[in-house]
């Protein structure tokens, strides 16, 4: 069941639905784009400022990385957007040859500004880098992600904030719809797929409504977005379940910013392609590692002389030539490629997820491995 997005040089855009779990809300797919396939579900490694964190791109793509997320607020602030695209694009900038994807920067303009101003023309708010005012539209958000050139760019929304009350969530959802029309309009690259973000705070028929009208204005992709922000896990997964069913069968479905292990299955059962978080990266940098069976925290020193793996059963560069005893000291002793090390345990353990959700949903026997992996006491565990 594909969906044509744009063509550039004969490749076209396009999601194609493979195959269904039986059981669940679960879908097999593969979007195309001009740099390459995805296959969904899929998670996508968070490159903030071009680069994921401690390591270079050979290594990600190594790490099983499909597809990027770049973060169109800090590089528009710097090291500026014009930049980026007199030097070939963030494809040619950052030496990455796969997809990417930017979001709009409008998270990172509600969660980093206190100093901030919104309108119906859009935000003005204070740099945190060098206190200057900025001002940015839905207009701009679009003619700075066409700059970086990205596969996949996002409209320009407000992160509704958590706990708010009903008209404010109302308000906020309204002016994200009109904001999504302008980025629509102002959009001229053929060659990239324009998502519609799904906001409407912590309630079901707004989310409903939500998902409605950004599909009356059509978008090649669908996100949900202010999730993950403080509430309950529940009611994260209500919002999912309340927008999913008027979110169209042939288009992808991504959801913003979440991204714990257990998240990630969950939103697959929930009918969800596409997800991106810091947490691999962010928990590898404090010594926080995933395992099989539980998160293990490296500078524990019950790791102080043991010579097998992170996790027996992961096939990363980490495992397969470091023991948690070298590891433990690396971290203690302040070395950067504890950091490195511990990235690229954390990245492959996420990737390599993903792939084993996908083979669930091809087996059809994706709540069969979910029993798994909560048996397995991921959550519970820690050493």
């Amino acid at each position: 069941m594909p969906c044509s997005f744009s063509e550039r040089d004969g490749v076209e855009f396009r999601f194609d639905l493979i195959s269904r779990d039986t059981a669940t809300r679960a879908r097999l797919g593969r979007i195309t784009t001009p740099h390459g396939d995805i296959q969904t579900p899929a998670f996508m490694a968070v490159g903030t400022q071009a680069a994921v964190k401690t390591l270079t791109p050979e290594e990600v793509k190594e790490s099983g990385a499909e597809i990027i997320l770049a973060n169109t607020y800090h590089l528009y602030l710097r090291p500026g957007h014009e930049l980026i695209r007199d030097m070939g694009g963030l494809h040619g900038f950052m030496n990455w040859d796969g997809p990417i994807l930017t979001d709009s920067g409008g998270f990172q303009v509600f969660s980093h500004s206190a100093l901030r101003k919104i309108r119906d023309d859009g935000v003005t708010f204070q740099s945190h880098i060098d206190g200057s005012s900025r001002h940015i539209t839905p207009e701009l958000a679009v003619e700075i992600q066409e700059a970086l050139g990205a596969d996949i760019i996002m409209a320009f929304d407000e992160c509704t904030p958590y706990p708010v009350t009903r008209e404010y969530a109302r308000e906020s959802m309204e002016l994200t719809l009109r904001w999504a029309k302008r980025c629509k309009i102002r959009k001229t690259r053929p060659d990239q797929a324009l998502f519609g973000i799904i906001q409407g705070g912590m309630f079901p028929d707004l989310r409903k409504e939500c998902a409605e009208r950004l599909v009356e204005i059509g978008f090649d992709g669908y996100a949900m977005g202010g999730l993950s922000v403080g509430e309950t896990k529940p009611m994260m997964y209500e919002m999912v379940e309340a927008a999913e069913p008027f979110m169209p069968e042939d288009q992808p479905r991504y959801l913003m910013g979440v991204g714990k292990p257990e998240d990630l299955i969950e939103g697959v059962i929930r009918g969800i392609d596409l997800f991106d978080c810091v947490m691999p990266t962010r928990n590898a940098r404090n010594g926080f590692l995933f395992t099989r069976h539980g998160r293990l925290v490296i500078k524990n020193s019950v790791h102080h002389n043991e010579g097998g793996p992170v996790d027996p059963e992961c096939g990363c560069y980490t495992c397969r030539h470091y023991s948690r005893a070298y590891l433990r000291h690396l971290f203690m002793a302040g070395e950067i490629l504890a950091l490195r090390l511990n990235t690229i345990h954390n990245l492959y353990f996420y990737l390599s997820l993903m792939e084993r959700i996908r083979e669930s949903i091809r087996e059809k026997r994706l709540e069969a491995f979910r029993h798994e992996f909560y048996d397995a006491d991921h959550l519970q565990k820690s050493g």
